[in-house]
């Protein structure tokens, strides 16, 4: 399996004001507004320390999940795939992806119905892609989405994650470092699919941290979860912790806010 990609781009949406009114499975509270803009601005920050050059799309409060932009598309190196969201309220945030993309992509495929696909389920290990089958993204978007990705040489298995509770997506619980190994939580750490892999574990009480970033040389992690965060730079990885309380209220992560290419 390759090692991880380098990017320079991203494509990022601030929270419109009525953010709060998105979907969340979370009982965390509804989250504050102008902490939220405070919290995606030092989370761009972050993406441009990286080394990405950002788009930044106006806020849109006819979609209020729109910040939550991986969902709309899977970017890889050799074509971009617009998504399907499982929400039936989100599939209009689609069309304004696909614009942007289009600038960038000259290979853009589509997920078509009856499939769903949602970003936050696909996770890319170098050439290999792990497909979360998920309450978002169903069987038949996951075939689609596979043979899209074989057109372009890539491969992929898929990671039904319809039983795991905790997690809405398969990138709530699992994230792949440049060095190989997967960040995972304690759910997933016997799945046949990650058993053949090094892992880093999280633990129990910091599996929200397990939606971490890897951008070229640093991993962006969440703040607050300083036993993962140890284990991280532990292995020689460079971290930049950002509080992320307001998003983790509407089930958001890291990675759900920009698209990254």
């Amino acid at each position: 399996m390759n090692q991880g990609r380098t990017f320079s781009r991203a494509i990022v949406r601030p929270p419109s004001p009525n953010f709060f009114t998105g979907h969340t499975t979370a009982d965390l509270g509804k989250p504050n507004y102008s902490m939220a803009l405070k919290q995606h601005a030092a989370y761009c920050e972050a993406l441009e320390r990286c080394g990405l050059t950002l788009t930044v799309l106006p806020p849109d409060s006819q979609y209020p999940d729109s910040t939550f932009v991986e969902d709309t598309a899977i970017l890889a190196k050799r074509c971009a795939i617009i998504t399907r969201p499982g929400a039936d309220s989100r599939r209009g945030e689609v069309g304004t992806i696909e614009h942007e993309l289009a600038k960038s992509f000259d290979q853009i495929e589509k997920i078509e119905a009856p499939g769903t696909v949602d970003g936050g389920d696909i996770c890319e290990a170098g050439d290999h892609f792990f497909i979360g089958i998920s309450q978002r993204t169903n069987e038949v978007g996951a075939r689609q989405l596979a043979d899209a990705l074989g057109k372009y040489g890539y491969t992929s298995e898929f990671v039904d994650v319809r039983n795991v509770k905790s997690i809405l997506h398969l990138k709530s619980g699992v994230a792949f470092l440049n060095d190989g190994r997967f960040v995972l939580i304690d759910e997933l750490q016997s799945f046949a699919q990650f058993r053949r892999f090094k892992s880093v574990r999280v633990g129990t009480g910091e599996e929200y941290a397990a939606n971490c970033v890897v951008l070229n040389e640093t991993v962006l992690i969440a703040a607050g979860f300083p036993a993962i965060e140890r284990e991280l730079t532990q292995l020689g990885c460079q971290t930049i912790s950002l509080h992320m309380s307001e998003f983790q209220k509407m089930d958001g992560g890291l990675s759900c806010l920009s698209l990254r290419f």
